[in-house]
């Protein structure tokens, strides 16, 4: 038995069941059956092949990384044969086969720390250390220590960067027994006499980093985040310029300045390293400043942030009044991300699983992940800070708001991260996300609503920032595209060219004439907007669970593959053609006080597990009008097995009629969801009552 060198609690070896997938393992066994699924370890590409990539663990055992594993397509990958990777073991077959899956953690020291797994042993590294005393009498540093711990396959090409000269203990640390150093926390570590060095460098800034590798430096700012890892302790600290990690060492797996936590602003003394290309303080002294220290760090912190924050008036897209009325709003909107940004705070874009909600979440995320990879010196901190996930139906549900709250408790707990920021795009506004959204006020997660649904009374009210065109007086003729888009163009005014063309790919008819000429400005004819439109819209619907970066921006903002978008569009038009030719056949034709209702049995003619969606051949068939008689106002309905979806020319609000609806069929368990152009659930039973009474509601409402 020993104890998990993350959390302390009793483990059958070095680490907990709990935080196994939180290290990394290098592997010293010799065959495939020692390997532990489940496990994250060190591996060297060993070859390419058409399926995948061959991935050697250790110097013994390959594996095979299958290109559906990959986050990104095969022939995108930056990898050369030699280069060290980080994957995952799923599982070794019967005949030694070893299957795997990519990592998002693609550098060390983004684990927790390191193990050493000899064949089924496990230990750390530091046990394989030879015991004997070294012969110099030089002291190793808290950096140096750190970095021969959980550094150890970054050492080659770290060594030439290193001082010659040993580093000292500054003032505070020194002890009175001239043959001891000091570990950074009183504690006397070693054997060596110690140089110290009572000079306090001058305080630099973050920014300035990259010019002073090698130089010993202070810097003063916000614990934006704590991590242990089997070695040292990384800090990320935050000055009013950027972010840069600190490792602090004291003895392997053992956090170091345990009085610093995230949150405290603090001062930090230590020597510039390039670590894996990426910057890093080895830190000699971590110190939280004093109430009157920490008040000046804190109000250079507040002023730097308000000044970087607030966007500048950049022009919108386009002369549309709807969005004109509600400009600060969207500058309020693209303020909150941009400081959830500079705060180091992650931020989860959740938006409607439909092309709309695709096309303008996907313009937020290109405006904000140049923001975050120029904020942070880790290489992957896009996949740390940012993450878009599709929404079904476009409501922010309790099941929604679990799956997030789970998530996002554990990474405070395991990662000290801050409560992300969410951004409901295409969501937010409407009662069926009232108490998604009121789980997050309950722990104090931010959240931005950037939405065209009609808003419920008081919902879109509990966000810290609303863009809703309906609070402007004019919400009508405007898209979430067109939002999200204007948002962009604030958050990050170096991309406003890259997504001029998205209000026009949002629009499925009458497109304003001012985003048509956008979008042909910016390179992209009619036909290349609807195919975008189209393609976008296909894979929205396969990619309703879970979202696939690299495609959607391969499809909206790679000019060079055209293809794609007009490959994918094919498979659109063909599928949804073929629904609609089985559809027109069989739709039912009713008429209410000069209204014209189209019916579809969604249940009986549709293939309902296939592309189109409901939601999405019902906007089809109501476009197409294909039923409508000229002079009266058309209603297309979808009727399924227990609700009833709307599509109006009159914009229905469900709400306001619900009470209508629910008095003609008394029994069948009414109830509205959504607002306009929203549907009615209602028992299976009373399907047919149910049926009657909206068409009579409706008809009424209308007339």
């Amino acid at each position: 038995m020993g104890n998990c060198v993350i959390c302390g609690t009793p483990a059958d070896g070095p680490i907990c069941s709990s935080h196994e997938q939180d290290v990394l393992f290098e592997f010293h066994g010799s065959s495939p059956e020692q390997l532990t699924p489940g496990r994250f370890y060190k591996g060297t590409v060993d070859g390419f092949a058409d399926f995948g990539v061959f991935i050697d663990i250790g110097d013994r055992v390959t594996g095979l990384l299958h290109k559906s594993e990959l986050d990104s397509r095969l022939e995108s990958l930056d990898w050369d044969q030699g280069d060290t990777v980080y994957v995952e073991v799923i599982g070794v077959r019967d005949n030694g086969n070893i299957d795997l899956s990519w990592s998002i953690r693609q550098s060390e020291r983004e684990f927790r720390g390191k193990l050493i797994q000899d064949g089924t042993d496990v230990h750390l590294p530091n046990e394989d250390a030879e015991s004997e005393e070294p012969e110099t009498e030089e002291p190793e540093t808290e950096g140096s220590s750190a970095a021969d711990d959980s550094e150890s396959d970054s050492n080659d090409d770290s060594a030439s960067e290193s001082t010659s000269e040993p580093k000292s203990e500054p003032t505070p640390e020194r002890t009175s027994d001239p043959s001891a150093t000091t570990d950074g926390s009183g504690n006397a570590v070693g054997s060596a006499t110690v140089s110290a060095q009572t000079e306090i460098p001058e305080r630099v800034t973050v920014e300035t980093l990259g010019d002073r590798v090698g130089d010993r430096v202070r810097i003063e700012g916000e614990i934006v985040s704590t991590s242990q890892t089997s070695g040292p302790t990384v800090f990320e600290l935050r000055d009013e310029t950027a972010v840069v990690d600190c490792a602090a060492f004291k003895e392997a797996g053992v956090r170091a300045y345990p009085e610093v936590d995230t949150g405290d602003i603090a001062r930090l003394t230590g020597e510039v390293e390039l670590r894996n290309n990426e910057l890093q303080v080895e830190t000699e002294q971590l110190d939280a400043l004093t109430e009157e220290e920490k008040t000046t760090v804190e109000d250079r912190l507040a002023q730097a942030l308000e000044d970087e924050a607030r966007p500048a008036d950049v022009d919108l897209l386009g002369d549309d009044s709807a969005v004109e009325a509600i400009r600060d709003d969207i500058r309020d909107a693209a303020g909150a991300i941009r400081r959830a940004v500079i705060e180091s705070r992650p931020i989860i874009v959740r938006h409607n699983a439909n092309a709309e909600g695709y096309v303008a979440g996907a313009a937020i995320e290109h405006a904000v992940l140049p923001l975050v990879r120029d904020e942070h010196a880790r290489s992957d901190a896009q996949y740390h800070y940012f993450d878009r996930r599709p929404l079904e139906d476009g409501f922010y549900d309790m099941e929604d708001a679990t799956k997030d709250a789970t998530i996002m408790l554990d990474n405070r707990e395991r990662h000290e991260e801050k409560l992300p920021l969410f951004v409901l795009v295409d969501a937010g506004s409407t009662v069926e996300s009232s108490d998604g959204l009121s789980l997050l006020d309950i722990y104090g997660a931010p959240h931005v609503v950037v939405d065209t649904h009609y808003p419920d009374t008081d919902v879109a009210d509990t966000a810290d920032s609303v863009v809703n065109p309906y609070l402007g007086e004019s919400g009508d003729d405007v898209t979430v595209g067109v939002l999200g888009a204007n948002v962009a163009a604030h958050v990050n005014a170096d991309v406003r060219d890259d997504v001029s063309h998205l209000p026009a790919v949002s629009y499925w008819e009458d497109t304003p004439s001012e985003y048509v000429e956008l979008a042909d400005d910016a390179g992209y004819d009619e036909n290349h907007v609807t195919a975008l439109r189209e393609a976008v819209a296909l894979e929205a619907y396969y990619q309703s669970y879970e979202d696939k970066r690299e495609l959607i921006t391969d499809l909206l903002f790679e000019h060079e593959k055209r293809d794609l978008a007009e490959h994918v569009s094919e498979q659109f038009r063909t599928k949804l053609e073929n629904e609609l030719d089985t559809a027109e056949p069989n739709l039912t034709v009713r008429g209410a006080n000069g209204v014209t209702f189209t019916v579809l049995d969604t249940d009986a003619y549709t293939h309902r597990f296939d592309f189109p969606s409901t939601a999405v051949l019902l906007d089809a068939l109501h476009r197409h009008d294909m039923t409508g008689q000229a002079g009266s106002q058309n209603v297309t309905l979808g009727l399924a097995e227990d609700e009833v979806h709307i599509r109006s020319d009159g914009d229905i609000n469900v709400r306001d009629i619900a009470d209508s609806v629910r008095d003609r069929a008394p029994e069948a368990g009414i109830v509205p969801v959504g607002t306009k152009d929203g549907k009615f659930e209602f028992l299976r039973g009373e399907r047919n009552e149910a049926l009657d009474a909206v068409i009579e509601a409706v008809s009424a409402e209308l007339n």
